[in-house]
């Protein structure tokens, strides 16, 4: 029992990063009806933000943090203005390769950086290492702050979608541009905003997860983990999105210790299969009919 616990809370701890890519993949669908592959990319950018900010300019951690955050949301919003906006429009296929090409990009010019781009790095975060004791339970910090970061998080999402005029507005955009646009509403300048917004959850991501994994220019592969999480949850739910991470998390934590080598990296790929036959539109994701 001991042991199961802890599985699961590595499992959960791991499902939340997932959970945070896959959010950005569900409001990037949701506002532009785009799938953004460039989602690992950004989380590794975000993570490349905070250690140049601790380790070059000697800052300190929540402070570094809070820079890559504001950083990464202008780099979303920009690259949306950039990249993204004049190719809207084309067949489906010419965006989602536009992103891969983005991540490949991303990866390129870190790479390029020297001394940097191609060493592995540690993330100095106050709580690194840190563990708590319940019995004969050992709790590792790091996950409990991915666990309360990842649910603070989902918290402030929900208040804005909510409550504010700018969520508000994101949600119209998302159900009917065209509706949105002629009742007023920016939806250019809102779907750089959920670039903008995307990229900053991305960030989050690797922040959290760069104590655990070392901060490097391959981390944004986690990002093929997260577009499971993205499926099973639902894409247009950005509730599912976190469940779906869970639900990935728990698996894949399970399957590395319970079954055979090359289990771990294969189980979230079948959990996605076995959805796509019960259940195609995902755990909270909307059943749409067509009339004909």
């Amino acid at each position: 029992m001991l042991q199961i616990t802890q599985l699961l809370l590595s499992g959960i701890a791991q499902g939340c990063i997932y959970g945070l890519i896959a959010l950005g993949f569900v409001l990037i669908y949701k506002a532009t009806e785009t799938v953004s592959f460039a989602q690992g990319e950004l989380m590794m950018l975000g993570a490349f933000c905070a250690f140049a900010g601790m380790a070059l300019f000697g800052l300190p951690f929540w402070l570094a943090a809070l820079l890559a955050l504001a950083a990464m949301a202008a780099f979303g919003v920009l690259l949306e203005l950039v990249v993204i906006r004049p190719i809207l429009g084309q067949p489906q296929f010419s965006i989602v390769m536009l992103t891969i090409g983005i991540g490949y990009v991303a990866r390129g010019l870190i790479t390029m950086i020297p001394g940097i781009g191609t060493d592995t790095h540690t993330l100095a975060v106050p709580y690194k290492d840190q563990t708590w004791k319940l019995g004969a339970l050992v709790i590792n910090v790091e996950q409990v702050a991915i666990i309360a970061a990842t649910a603070i998080l989902c918290g402030l999402l929900y208040a804005m979608f909510r409550y504010s005029k700018l969520g508000i507005a994101m949600q119209a955009c998302s159900q009917n541009q065209l509706a949105a646009y002629y009742m007023g509403i920016p939806v250019k300048r809102l779907n750089g905003l959920v670039w903008g917004l995307a990229a900053a959850v991305a960030a989050i991501a690797g922040m959290l997860l760069a104590p655990i994994t070392f901060v490097h220019a391959n981390m944004g592969f986690i990002g093929l983990k997260a577009f499971p999480a993205a499926v099973v949850g639902g894409f247009g739910s950005l509730p599912g999105a976190i469940v779906g991470g869970l639900v990935i998390g728990i698996v894949e934590s399970l399957a590395g210790f319970y079954l055979p080598d090359g289990f771990k990296d294969t189980a979230p790929y079948i959990v996605v299969l076995i959805m796509l036959m019960v259940r195609p539109n995902g755990l909270f994701g909307e059943k749409l009919r067509k009339k004909v």
